[in-house]
């Protein structure tokens, strides 16, 4: 599955960038460490936007093809910003067979977002997962840390609602 690139616009602060830059400059004469450093910056910005990506590329004098092509081939990695709220929804074999696949798409048009994506206020973040290991529980969501099993779309409303603070 491609990876999504973010449709929102970067808003990195100074005080981030001045992190970046210090953890950048710790490893930025071992390119062997190029890992470590975009795993620190993911838990800096919480996603890796290009323009991160351009500062890790240009810092550790690394080209920023190699530095797009590891935050796409790792599943760790993300491109898009996470939500307040994080929704996943497992599509293994499981759930899938018991309609979670309708669960996704039923949270997908409700806030107007696919994979991978963000609500424009920040808010809900949409990522469809596998296994969570909670297969007696199929259909299973979660919304950050908070587990839902044998879920139906009709309760997809219910969910959301208790996170509208």
């Amino acid at each position: 599955m491609q990876k999504k690139i973010s449709n929102l616009p970067f808003k990195g602060t100074a005080e981030q960038e001045k992190r970046l830059k210090e953890v950048i400059e710790t490893y930025r004469d071992d390119p062997s460490r190029l890992m470590t450093v975009m795993q620190e910056a993911q838990e800096i910005y919480g996603y890796l936007p290009i323009e991160v990506q351009k500062m890790i590329a240009d810092g550790m004098n690394i080209p920023l093809e190699k530095v797009y092509g590891v935050a796409t081939f790792y599943a760790q990695f993300s491109l898009s910003p996470k939500g307040k709220y994080n929704i996943g929804v497992c599509l293994g074999t499981a759930c899938y067979v018991k309609g979670s696949g309708d669960i996704f798409n039923k949270i997908s048009e409700k806030l107007g977002i696919g994979a991978d994506e963000c609500t424009e206020d920040g808010k809900f973040s949409l990522v469809a997962t596998r296994c969570i290991g909670a297969c007696g529980l199929a259909p299973v969501m979660t919304v950050n840390e908070d587990v839902y099993g044998k879920i139906t779309v009709d309760d997809i409303d219910k969910i959301l609602e208790k996170y509208n603070d």
